[in-house]
């Protein structure tokens, strides 16, 4: 009785080691194949992802100049239009500049160091208006200010950094010109937002 009843507990063991295996072996069966799925999909997808374009960007001394007086030139601009007409004519404190005297000195500074770069006669770039002259005309002023330094900044390249200019009685390179265009647009560009925030207005970069 006792070697039937211990067949009987092999046999049953043996059973079960049996459908063990069985799950065990279905159950690799089916990570093999979701291993093969995962791996045909990220495969299609690098295929994607290789095919997609990838957008250059310039690098070197004179793009990233060219870069930063874009950004300034957009935020500028921005922000004289953002202003209203009304407004123009506000300044802070007595002893400081109007809005619009400081719109007109970036446009001052730009015909100067841009036209410098370019060669062009002081005669012939736009006449600076008057600081109560209307919005429209001081926006227009300051416009031909950047179109005068979109040319020099597109002149730029890395080979003509170190070419000299004639600026007043100084000599300064053509890198020095336009990195001087950039710092000055920056630092007349905080004044500009101060000026809009004080106003209740958001300025340009800080939507961004």
């Amino acid at each position: 009785m006792e070697s039937c009843w211990r067949f009987v507990r092999h046999f049953l063991l043996a059973i079960r080691y049996s459908n063990a295996c069985r799950l065990v072996l279905m159950f690799e069966v089916r990570m093999m194949r979701l291993v093969r799925v995962a791996c045909v999909a990220l495969a299609v997808s690098g295929v994607a992802f290789g095919q997609a374009p990838v957008a250059s960007v310039a690098t070197g001394p004179a793009a990233e100049a060219q870069r930063s007086y874009a950004g300034l030139k957009d935020n500028i601009l921005k922000s004289a239009d953002r202003m209203p007409a009304e407004s123009y004519s506000f300044k802070p404190t007595p002893e400081v500049r109007t809005f619009a005297r400081v719109v007109n000195h970036v446009t001052e500074a730009q015909l100067r160091t841009c036209g410098a770069a370019n060669h062009t006669a002081p005669s012939a770039q736009v006449k600076v208006p008057a600081e109560t002259a209307d919005k429209a005309a001081i926006v227009e002023a300051l416009t031909a200010s950047f179109d005068e330094c979109d040319k020099a900044f597109a002149a730029l390249t890395d080979t003509n950094l170190t070419e000299m200019f004639d600026l007043g009685q100084a000599k300064r390179s053509r890198v020095g010109l336009m990195w001087g265009t950039v710092s000055h647009d920056n630092e007349q560009y905080a004044t500009l937002a101060l000026y809009l925030r004080l106003k209740g207005l958001v300025p340009p970069s800080s939507e961004k």
